[in-house]
């Protein structure tokens, strides 16, 4: 085996069909939401799976929590198909109830192998002072799908076909290995981003347009170029791999 290709992370120039991972109805849009746009411009296939109802997240409407889930899921389809997503999975989990790493983990991976997706993406569990837990049992879940689906009866049961993929991309990371830049796909992930209109009024919005600028400023190290940054590995990097953490 050669050992520098194992040690090497997958690049994103090919991935042809991912499935996008969000714990809810708008992470994959703040998140990788330039990403995404540029993969689906460049004939990628783009799937999401949101995990929960994002009933949680109201800071004072009108809606009950079973009405605001409802006006997310709508909200979720409109700014994935803004950037170019083309089917949405929902397992419907209540937001903030997430606590089963196993459990979830089975019913993502039925979703890989179901597809046969060469990629898959989502929030870094091992991001420092991440506190919503929601966030870390999704992303631990998805890391554990992918080292898991390619087995024969994983999860016990399973009617589909395995399913090995090549690569597992991580957002909202501190520690990424592939600065994407995204500079003339901007605009359309804020567009999108504004399609959350029960999450996002003009304040915050102006609020992460100037936060993600400055730090897709400092990650392309370029002030008239900004990236969005993942952590790009392997399935043999989640297991018993001390050097994932230094994986370039």
């Amino acid at each position: 085996m050669d050992v520098n290709a194992l040690l090497a992370k997958p690049e994103l120039k090919d991935c042809q069909k991912v499935l996008c991972i969000q714990p809810h109805p708008d992470d994959n849009e703040i998140g990788m939401g330039g990403v995404i746009a540029k993969l689906a411009k460049e004939g990628c296939e783009i799937h999401y799976l949101t995990v929960t109802d994002g009933r949680l997240g109201d800071a004072g409407s009108s809606y009950t929590p079973d009405q605001l889930a409802e006006v997310r899921k709508q909200e979720a389809e409109d700014a994935g198909r803004l950037l170019g997503a083309q089917k949405f999975y929902w397992l419907g989990h209540k937001d903030g109830s997430l606590n089963d790493v196993p459990s979830l983990a089975g019913e993502i991976a039925e979703i890989i192998r179901s597809e046969q997706y060469d990629t898959v993406f989502c929030p870094d569990p091992w991001l420092t002072y991440e506190a919503h837990y929601d966030h870390v049992v999704t992303g631990k879940a998805s890391a554990q799908a992918a080292i898991s689906c390619s087995l024969k009866s994983y999860p016990e049961g399973t009617k589909t076909n395995p399913c090995n993929l090549q690569a597992v991309g991580f957002y909202f990371t501190g520690n990424p290995n592939a600065i994407v830049d995204i500079t003339d796909y901007f605009d359309l992930k804020f567009k999108a981003i504004a399609a959350h209109q029960t999450q996002m009024n003009e304040e915050t919005l102006a609020l992460y347009r100037t936060y993600f600028t400055l730090r897709g400023n400092q990650l392309t190290q370029n002030e008239d170029k900004i990236g969005e940054g993942l952590k790009m590995l392997r399935p043999i990097h989640l297991h018993c791999f001390p050097e994932a953490l230094d994986i370039k």
